[in-house]
This record gives structure tokens, C-alpha cells and sequence, in this order.
């Protein structure tokens, strides 16, 4: 299978270092959050940014998936939050999800939100290998 796109970032100095893609519009510096120990400098964080690359991709995916059910969206929204989890030593990641477009009936947003939570990349990727918690317009949608 042929890739339709692929990004290229170099990281170095870890959670505290930098990260750059390959023609340099992404270059940013890395900071520990202060809950982790790190001293509270500017930067961004792996969690922010695995966060900021699930959203657009879910709602790009739900966007197609609303044009397929015939589904009329307002201005949606999606709230990603991840967490960083250590159980003794074995860290792990968690997901939670809320789309918000009011203009949507709560049981079409989540009939929506359900069916591209199939589809959508990062979601068939993180799904089995973390939770991922779903809501739409703040009612958890049963993935």
C-alpha cells in the first residue's frame, strides 16, 4: 500500500529537548511538566502533542463520516485530553474525547461520534493499546 503522506520529526534531549519535522515548520522546544518534576519552563510536552494530532484527525475523519450518513454539522469541536499514567514504573497512556457541536441532536452526535471512532487513524491505532474515552456534547458515547 502506497502512503498518501509521511511526516518525518527529529526529536532529541527527550522531554526535555526539541523536536523539528524535516522542512522546519514544526520546530518546537520540550518542557517537563512541573507535575513531573520539570521546572515550569515554556515548551510543550509529548501528551499536548499526541493530544493536538488526535484531534484534527478525528474530526477530519467525522466530518467525512457526516457527509456519508448525510448528517449536517454546525461548527464542531473536540476537547482531547491525554494523560500520562505511571503504575509502579509501567507507564501507559489514556485518551478522553468530548465532541461538542450543539447544533447536532444528541443521539445524532453520538451515533456520529461512535461510527468515526472506527474509522478515524489515531483511534484504530491507540485502540486495544490504551483507553479511550468518548463523549459527545458531554454524554459518554459506548464505544
Amino acid at each position: 500500500m502506497k502512503p498518501l503522506y509521511t511526516a518525518e520529526v527529529t526529536a532529541q534531549g527527550g522531554r526535555d529537548g526539541n523536536i523539528k519535522s524535516q522542512e522546519g515548520n514544526l520546530n518546537l522546544q520540550l518542557s517537563k511538566p512541573e507535575s513531573m518534576g520539570g521546572d515550569g519552563s515554556a515548551g510543550t510536552n509529548p501528551e499536548q502533542l499526541f493530544a493536538a494530532a488526535y484531534g484534527p484527525c478525528f474530526l477530519g475523519a467525522m466530518k467525512e463520516m457526516a457527509k456519508h450518513l448525510k448528517v449536517e454539522l454546525s461548527d464542531p469541536k473536540i476537547i482531547v485530553k491525554v494523560s500520562l499514567h505511571d503504575n509502579d514504573g509501567k507507564f501507559h497512556l489514556s485518551a478522553a474525547l468530548n465532541v461538542v457541536d450543539e447544533a447536532v441532536e444528541e443521539d445524532v452526535l453520538t451515533d456520529l461520534v461512535k461510527k468515526t471512532h472506527q474509522v478515524c487513524p489515531y483511534s484504530k491505532a491507540t485502540r486495544g493499546n490504551m483507553e479511550v474515552v468518548l463523549t459527545a456534547n458531554k454524554i459518554e458515547v459506548e464505544a
